[in-house]
């Protein structure tokens, strides 16, 4: 195995390139690919949840569909970075995003023959214990669930194992396509670039369902996948095959034990992982927005978005800044402002405060997220990073998920306010926790490293 590297990145240029990332030819056609395609997802999530629940009437519908697309990240991103370690990553990319196409046609079909699905036995047993779980969860009455949604949950599952291979292999590949030097710049961009597909993609879902219809979004979302696939098909880009393992459960715990090896890796993926986990506000935003703001519907949009646009923003100023000079302060730092501005969210009952909290808390998470990122494709290999990445992926990926049911849960014991006030500090305590744990997290200088012999491939 290879041996965790234990150097920080050493000092950078002073020369400032925005667009360093850009200049790449690759990297233009991976950024497109992945706006495109996310855009697509972006439009699907809203008409999905919307579909779901005006037929069937019931929030265990809805969460059912954050499980279908969870399970998979949890339980196959360890086998996919190993797969990604092992294959073509390009091709691996190209497959999951046709089977996403695929998945989205899928719930096209259905939506348009919803009610025209026959209630073979499978599907009327998936609709009894549908039934069960609604019943279990206090939906006795109301609820309706027909033959198409145990095959839309199918759907989903598909799609979401298709993530799991689709992110590790995504998240392996772009190192290789810019220079050594833009990759911090590469992972702000790519920040940037999901947090306005974030911004975009709900509101532009939300107008095709108010003036086409549902079955329009998910066709939507498959021409994106077609167009994320086309983008892709150009790329070229080296790739250090990893060498095999003889003993299969050896390699599972490849890249988990080079985490655990390397302290500034599992520094700052701890530090997000209770961060998410502890300060996340948006689970609760429907009912800051209805009972303490007094918004309503728009008002609760609104909410929504605001941290994506402080992301957005703060993309915009860490493009044409110079680079961080300290970005081990100054990932502590955006971490803690995290906590402190959802602590004033928490305590806010004015509306344009509460949004501009919320936009902070995108501006600091942005911040977090390109340190994070860049430090991880620098300090690993690229024959290992298809596994960290996967690592990566089911701490940070899962920790919204179960960051919005720990917030739930102490909302409903505690009230929403103590919930998210209470999520703030402990975010600040973590903050405290890990630059005492890992004082080394501190000494990490300049995100950039000089270019190497073979930087990128167009």
């Amino acid at each position: 195995m290879s041996q965790a590297p234990t150097d920080v990145p050493s000092p950078a240029p002073a020369k400032r390139d925005a667009y360093a990332a850009f200049r790449s030819p690759a990297y233009r056609s991976y950024a497109v690919s992945s706006f495109v395609a996310n855009l697509g997802r972006q439009m699907l999530g809203v008409a999905l949840g919307y579909e779901i629940f005006q037929r069937t009437h019931s929030a265990t519908a809805l969460g059912l569909v954050g499980l279908m697309g969870a399970l998979p990240i949890i339980f196959l991103s360890i086998p996919a970075g190993i797969t990604t370690d092992r294959m073509n990553r390009k091709v691996i990319i190209l497959i999951t995003q046709l089977l996403s196409m695929l998945t989205s046609i899928g719930l096209t079909v259905l939506a348009w023959e919803h009610v025209a699905v026959p209630a073979i036995a499978p599907l009327a047993a998936a609709m009894h214990a549908l039934y069960w779980m609604a019943a279990l969860f206090g939906e006795k009455n109301g609820v309706i669930f027909e033959a198409a949604l145990p095959l839309m949950y199918l759907l989903l599952f598909i799609n979401g194992i298709s993530r799991a291979f689709g992110w590790a292999a995504r998240s392996a590949l772009f190192p290789n396509l810019v220079p050594r030097s833009a990759l911090s710049n590469a992972v702000m961009w790519n920040s940037s670039n999901f947090e306005l597909t974030c911004v975009l993609g709900p509101a532009l879902g939300g107008l095709a369902i108010a003036h086409i219809n549902i079955p329009s979004v998910y066709a939507l979302d498959a021409c994106c996948g077609l167009i994320g696939f086309l983008f892709i098909l150009p790329i070229f880009a080296p790739q250090e095959i990893a060498e095999t393992h003889p003993h299969p459960l050896e390699d599972l715990f490849t890249g988990l034990r080079f985490v655990c090896e390397n302290k500034i890796i599992l520094a700052t993926i701890t530090l997000d992982l209770f961060a998410v986990l502890l300060g996340g506000a948006l689970a609760l935003l429907p009912i800051f927005a209805d009972r303490i703001l007094g918004v309503g519907a728009v008002g609760l949009g609104w909410l929504r978005t605001a941290p994506s646009i402080g992301a957005v923003l703060m993309a915009f100023i860490l493009a044409h800044r110079p680079p961080l000079k300290k970005a081990g302060d100054a990932m502590l730092l955006a971490v803690a402002g995290f906590g402190v501005a959802t602590i004033i969210f928490g305590l806010s009952h004015n509306y344009a405060l509460s949004f501009v909290a919320l936009a902070f808390t995108g501006c600091c998470d942005n911040v977090s997220v390109v340190v994070r990122h860049t430090l991880v494709q620098l300090l690993t290999p690229d024959a290992m990073r298809g596994r960290v990445s996967a690592v990566n992926n089911i701490f940070i990926g899962s920790s919204n998920e179960v960051g919005a049911f720990e917030s739930g849960i102490t909302a409903a014991l505690f009230g929403p306010v103590l919930s998210v006030v209470g999520g703030g500090i402990g975010t600040i305590f973590v903050v405290l926790g890990i630059a005492w744990k890992w004082p080394q997290v501190r000494q990490i200088g300049p995100l950039q490293t000089p270019e190497k012999s073979t930087d990128s491939a167009d």
